[in-house]
């Protein structure tokens, strides 16, 4: 494990940084704030691929960046559907996806940490990093569709990307709960 200021960390730092920005870009959303909000998106997402490619790269594993890179992730993913559907570009029927997704990332954090106090591990599976891409593709074509009204099939790839999301976060959050039953007495 190696220093606490290591690109990696101060990636992921900045993940959870560029969010008030994304908040208030998306508080009161014209076209172009859409545009803006998108391009933030973008630039955070590709952070996430990042600062845990470069960690492993650059054997710039620490335990601050294994404590902060999930946390980051949610708290994104939870600022973009909480201010997606505060603004209705997520309303309706797929209001039920993103309560889902929400709900597993509650849960599969609360697991692993209860795991973690008995020393058991959980993996990320392979299935719940479809799932991560899922809702990244989908978070952020509901951004950018708004930004491009005049391109429906944007917003069509963003809901249909919700709903997979979806569908894959039911699956991995029973996968994780099924090994997390195991370790309860």
């Amino acid at each position: 494990m190696g220093p606490v200021l290591t690109l990696p960390n101060i990636l992921t730092l900045s993940r959870i940084v560029a969010m008030p920005v994304l908040v208030l870009l998306l508080w009161h959303p014209g076209r172009a704030d859409y545009g803006a909000a998108f391009a933030l998106y973008l630039l955070v997402a590709i952070t996430d691929y990042f600062d845990g490619y470069l960690a492993r790269a650059q054997g710039a594993v620490s335990k601050l960046g294994i404590f902060l890179d999930p946390i980051a992730d949610k708290i994104m993913v939870a600022t973009v559907i909480v201010m997606l559907v505060f603004t209705r570009a997520i309303d309706g029927l797929p209001v039920i996806a993103a309560l889902v997704i929400l709900l597993r990332e509650i849960a599969v954090s609360g697991l692993r940490e209860f795991l973690a106090d008995l020393r058991v591990s959980m993996p990320v599976s392979q299935l719940a990093k479809w799932k991560t891409t899922f809702q990244l593709v989908s978070l952020g074509a509901i951004i950018l569709g708004h930004a491009v009204p005049g391109q429906p099939w944007v917003l069509w790839v963003g809901l249909f990307s919700l709903w997979a999301a979806a569908g894959l976060t039911l699956v991995t959050g029973w996968d994780y709960l099924r090994v997390g039953l195991k370790h309860m007495d």
